[in-house]
């Protein structure tokens, strides 16, 4: 957690320091409060590190005598082919189309084409070559 308690501080006084020049400089207060707001994000995140990463053993990533193969694991599942991301990128190109073009019936079929592509990628590991 150290990295990422160090990041999140530095987004933290980066914003501390960028706000208020930001705010002198242009005079305009919708800016200042989003510059303002994403400082408070930072260091919130900053302090829940700091806080909760005294209450769990460091990662091998954040001890100076941590070897290697300490950090190596399981990383997960990954679907080894699919054809279904492509469908739904398809769908999702159709669905902007449907605005774009001013035609609702686009959108409509792009809709229901997009039931059929979300739920063939939901459900293909429960049929065919790669059911569980």
């Amino acid at each position: 957690m150290k990295a990422e308690k160090w990041v999140f501080w530095f987004i933290f006084l980066f914003f501390l320091v960028v706000t208020p020049v930001y705010y002198f400089m242009s005079r305009e207060i919708a800016g200042t409060f989003v510059l303002g707001f994403t400082g408070l994000l930072g260091g919130m995140i900053a302090g829940y590190l700091t806080l909760t990463a005294r209450s769990f053993d460091p990662r091998p990533e954040d001890r100076p005598d941590a070897e290697v193969y300490e950090a190596a694991g399981n990383v997960g599942f990954f679907a080894p082919k699919s054809m279904w991301p492509f469908w739904c990128a398809l769908v999702v190109a159709v669905l902007a189309l449907g605005p774009a073009m001013h035609q609702a019936w686009i959108t409509l079929v792009g809709v229901g084409i997009g039931i059929w592509a979300l739920s063939g990628w939901v459900l293909e590991f429960y049929r065919g070559d790669y059911k569980h």
